[in-house]
C-alpha cells in the first residue's frame, strides 16, 4: 500500500480522542438564585477542594463557581455529570468565609450563589497577575559615557531590580538613556512580580499621642486584640472626641500580630481625609474598596487581599465580603449609618454581618459612633458588647452652644426660608472669616412644581413621586427613578405661561437665598447629584477645609465624620423634616443626623454655635439635642421600643409584592398573607399599598411580619413562602430582614 494510501486509511478509520476520565463529584456554588450548589464532575488529575475558585459550564454559558462544602456522591455517576471546566490558580475561599456565605444567606432567605456572588466581584483577579519586564544592572562601560548615563548607573550599582520608567524617573532622565544602555549590554533584562497596591502599613511609624480618656479607651480595646478571640466593643464618643485615633491603636497592634484588618466606612468615595489621617499614622494609605473604585484596581485590591498583600483595607459595606487570607479586625465607623443597609438583591446591614463575621472568625469587632443605633446601646447595656464612652472632645476643643429657633416667633421674610436670627449668626461668622454651614437634607432647588392657575402636579409618569426641580441643570427630576425632564416654561395641563411655582426648599434654593443677603460670601452647594460626581465632591470637601469656602450649603453628606476647621456656625434649615413621616426610626434618626451635623462646628477649639430652626421646639429629639442630654434621648426611646416590641426587643420582616398591574401585586400580596401559618408571637400586618406604591412604572403592597425577640422569624418566613403562589407573570417578591426603610 502507497503512502497516500495508508494515510488515507488512517483518516477515515480515525480512532476519536478519549473522553477525559471523571474521577468524583462536588457541589459547586454558582452566582445566580438557584436555593442549592450545583452537581459537577472533577476530571481525573484535576485538583479541587472547598473554596476552589472554577469554571463550570452553565447552560449555554461559562460562569464563575466556587467547590463547596458536603459530600455530594448521591449516587451519581460523575460520567454523567457535566465536569468542571477550569480551576483558577487563586488561594481558595477559607472555611470561615464560606461558613461567612452560608449564615448570611440563611439569615436574609437569599440563595447561597448571590451571597457567594458578592465574594466574588473581580474576575480578572481569580489568576495571578502578569510579571512585569524590569532591569538588573550587570556591569561594563557604555561606548560613549554621558552624565545622564553616569547617573544612571550609579543609582543602579547596588544590584537592586528596578522597572525602566522606575530607573529613569529616580535618574532624572528619559527613558531612552534607559534603552541605550539595555542594546550595549549594560542591564539584562528579568521580570518582577507586580507590585502592591499601597505600600505596608507601619504600625510604629508615628508614637500614639493619646491621653486621658483616649488613652484608657485605647487600652481597653488592646486587652481584647491582645487577647485575639470574639469579642464587640462599641466606642461611644462625643463628636471630635478622638474615636479614630482610639482604634488605630487597636489596628496597630492587630498590624503587630500579623493580622489583617478591614475598616468600614457608610461613604468611602467621600472620606479622603480619613486616608490622609491613616497615613498620618501608618506611613501608607490603606488600600480602597468601593463602587467608584476602577475595574483595574479592584482586581488588584481583591487578589492582594486574598493573598495577604494587602494589611488594611478601607471599604464601604460590600468590602465585608472580601475572602482575606487572615483577618484579625474589623471596624465598623460611624456604625448607626443607614448607608449600611444594601436593598438589592441581597438585604443585608453591614453592621451586623460584620459582628457575624467576627464571631465566626473568633476575632475582635470595634462599633464606632457619636450617634449609636438604638440596638448597639440596648447590646451594650445587657452586656453583649462592652461599651467605651468618650464623653469629651479631644484636647482644648469644645461641643457647640446649640440653640433652638422658634420659627412660630421668628418667621423668615416673605418668599424666604431662613430666619432672620439664622441670618444675623451667619452675618457674625462671616465677617469674623469663620465658616458657616446650612443643613437641609432636601436636593435640588424645590420638592414640588405647581401651577399657580389649574392647579397642576408635576409628578413622575413611572413614579408616585413629585418631580424635583433642580435650577442648576434646567431640570425636573425623580429621585426614585431618576426620569426626569427641562424645566417647562407653561403648564401642560392649562397651556399658561410663567405661572409655575416651586413649593418648598432645597439646597439649591436656600444657596439662592444665602447669595442675596451674603453677595460678597463664597458659597459652596454639597449634594450627592453635584455636576462632576465623587471627584467634584472631593475637591469641592478639601477646599473647604483650606477655608476657600464662607458658607457652605449641604444634605446629609456633609454629616459624614468631615473635619472643617473654621467651621464654628451650623444652621439647620428644617430640623423637622425627618420627623414628618410614620417611620418607627424617624426619632432616632433625626437625633442622629442633627447631632452629627452639629458636631462639624467647633473642631479645632474656636468658640462655635448650632442653631435648629424647628415649628416643634418642644418635642423631645430638639430637646435632647439642645440639651446634650443624649442618655435621656436614648432611655426614652428604647422604653418605647420595649413597649412597642419593636427591634430589638422584637424582629421584623418586610415583604414588598410589585407587578405592573396593580391588581396583580395585590392578589399575589392577599395570595401571601393568607399562606401564612399560624403561630404565637408572629403576626403579619397588611397587605397595603407602600408608602410610594409606584416606582418605575411597578406598582407595590407590603406585608409587614412582627414577631418577639425570639421568635423563629426564618422558619416562618420560609414557610410562608413555601405555602404562597408561585410568582407569574410580572410578579416579584422582595424580602427583607430587618428592614430599615419603610417606604
Amino acid at each position: 500500500m502507497s503512502k497516500d494510501s495508508s494515510d488515507l486509511f488512517g483518516a477515515l478509520f480515525e480512532v476519536a480522542p478519549a473522553k477525559p476520565v471523571m474521577s468524583r463529584t462536588v457541589p459547586v456554588l454558582v452566582p445566580m438564585p438557584a436555593p442549592r450548589a450545583y452537581s459537577y464532575a472533577v476530571p481525573e488529575g484535576m485538583a479541587v477542594e472547598p473554596g476552589s475558585v472554577v469554571q463550570v459550564p452553565l447552560g449555554p454559558r461559562q460562569v464563575i463557581g466556587v467547590v463547596w462544602d458536603g459530600d455530594d456522591d448521591g449516587g451519581v455517576d460523575p460520567k454523567k455529570l457535566r465536569p468542571i471546566s477550569h480551576v483558577f490558580d487563586c488561594p481558595p475561599l477559607g472555611k470561615h468565609m464560606r461558613d461567612f456565605i452560608d449564615w448570611v444567606a440563611t439569615y436574609t432567605l437569599s440563595p447561597p450563589g448571590l451571597v457567594a456572588r458578592m465574594a466574588l466581584r473581580a474576575p480578572a483577579a481569580f489568576d495571578p497577575e502578569p510579571m512585569i519586564e524590569g532591569l538588573r544592572f550587570v556591569g561594563g562601560q557604555p561606548e560613549r559615557m554621558t552624565p545622564a548615563r553616569a547617573k544612571v548607573m550609579e543609582i543602579a550599582a547596588d544590584g537592586l531590580s528596578w522597572t525602566r520608567t522606575g530607573l529613569a524617573h529616580a535618574a532624572g532622565v528619559s527613558t531612552s538613556v534607559i534603552d541605550g544602555l539595555i542594546s550595549q549590554g549594560i542591564f539584562e533584562t528579568i521580570f518582577l512580580p507586580p507590585p502592591p497596591v499601597v505600600a505596608k502599613p507601619d504600625p510604629e511609624f508615628t508614637a500614639s499621642r493619646l491621653q486621658g480618656p483616649q488613652k484608657d479607651a485605647a487600652d481597653e480595646i488592646l486587652a481584647d486584640v491582645r487577647k485575639g478571640e470574639f469579642a464587640v466593643s462599641l466606642i461611644d464618643g462625643v463628636t471630635g472626641s478622638g474615636k479614630t485615633e482610639v482604634y488605630f491603636e487597636a489596628i496597630a497592634e492587630t498590624l503587630r500580630r500579623g493580622k489583617q484588618v478591614l475598616i468600614l466606612l457608610p461613604e468611602i468615595a467621600l472620606t479622603a481625609s480619613f486616608l490622609e489621617r491613616f497615613q498620618d499614622r501608618f506611613g501608607a494609605k490603606p488600600a480602597e474598596w468601593h463602587s467608584d473604585l476602577a475595574p483595574r484596581m479592584r482586581e488588584k485590591v481583591w487578589r492582594q487581599a486574598v493573598t495577604g498583600e494587602v494589611r488594611v483595607v478601607a471599604g464601604a459595606r460590600s468590602a465585608l465580603f472580601l475572602p482575606f487570607e487572615d483577618l484579625g479586625l474589623i471596624i465598623v465607623d460611624e456604625e448607626h449609618d443607614p448607608a449600611y443597609k444594601q436593598e438589592d438583591r441581597v438585604y443585608y446591614n453591614a453592621r451586623d454581618m460584620a459582628v457575624v463575621r467576627g464571631r465566626i472568625g473568633d476575632f475582635p469587632v470595634v462599633l464606632v459612633s457619636a450617634t449609636p443605633s438604638v440596638e448597639s446601646q440596648v447590646n451594650g447595656q445587657s452586656g453583649r458588647y462592652t461599651t467605651i464612652h468618650l464623653p469629651t472632645r479631644y484636647g482644648d476643643a469644645a461641643l457647640p452652644d446649640l440653640h433652638l429657633i422658634d420659627m412660630r416667633r421668628h418667621a423668615p421674610e416673605r418668599g424666604g426660608f431662613l430666619s432672620p436670627v439664622m441670618i444675623r449668626a451667619i452675618g457674625k461668622t462671616v465677617a469674623k472669616g469663620e465658616q458657616a454651614l446650612l443643613f437641609l437634607n432636601r436636593r435640588g432647588y424645590a420638592p414640588l412644581t405647581l401651577c399657580r392657575v389649574c392647579g397642576h402636579r408635576f409628578q413622575c409618569p413611572q413614579c408616585s413621586s413629585w418631580l424635583v426641580e433642580h435650577r442648576f441643570r434646567n431640570q425636573i427630576q425623580c429621585h426614585q427613578c431618576g426620569y426626569a425632564e427641562r424645566t417647562p416654561e407653561a403648564c401642560p395641563e392649562c397651556g399658561t405661561l410663567d405661572h409655575l411655582v416651586a413649593c418648598g426648599p432645597g439646597v439649591e434654593r436656600i444657596a439662592e437665598e444665602v447669595e442675596r443677603h451674603f453677595p460678597e460670601a463664597r458659597t459652596i452647594v454639597l449634594s450627592s447629584d453635584i455636576m462632576g460626581g465623587v471627584k467634584r465632591l472631593r475637591l469641592e470637601l478639601d477646599a473647604i477645609a483650606k477655608g476657600e469656602a464662607d458658607i457652605v450649603i449641604g444634605t446629609q453628606l456633609v454629616a459624614k465624620g468631615h473635619n472643617f476647621p473654621l467651621m464654628t456656625l451650623v444652621g439647620i434649615v428644617d430640623a423637622d423634616l425627618g420627623l414628618a413621616n410614620g417611620d418607627p426610626r424617624a426619632a432616632e434618626r433625626t437625633f442622629q443626623l442633627l447631632s452629627q451635623v452639629t458636631g462639624r462646628a467647633g473642631r479645632t477649639g474656636l468658640e462655635s454655635h448650632g442653631l435648629l430652626q424647628t415649628y416643634q421646639p418642644q418635642h423631645p429629639v430638639m430637646q435632647a439635642i439642645v440639651s446634650g442630654d443624649a442618655s435621656a434621648f436614648y432611655e426614652r426611646e428604647i422604653s418605647e421600643r420595649e413597649r412597642a416590641i419593636l427591634p430589638p426587643f422584637g424582629r421584623l420582616a418586610s415583604i414588598i409584592v410589585s407587578a405592573d398591574t396593580r391588581q396583580d401585586a395585590e392578589t399575589h400580596a392577599r395570595g401571601m398573607r393568607n399562606a401564612a401559618p399560624q403561630v404565637t408571637g408572629i403576626s403579619v400586618l397588611g397587605p397595603a399599598e407602600a408608602p410610594i406604591a409606584l416606582v418605575r412604572g411597578r406598582h407595590r403592597f407590603r406585608l409587614l411580619v412582627h414577631g418577639r425577640r425570639n421568635s423563629d422569624m426564618q422558619g416562618f418566613l420560609r414557610t410562608m413562602l413555601a405555602q404562597s403562589p408561585k410568582e407569574r407573570g410580572s410578579v416579584q417578591v422582595q424580602l427583607d430582614i430587618d428592614p430599615q426603610s419603610f417606604l
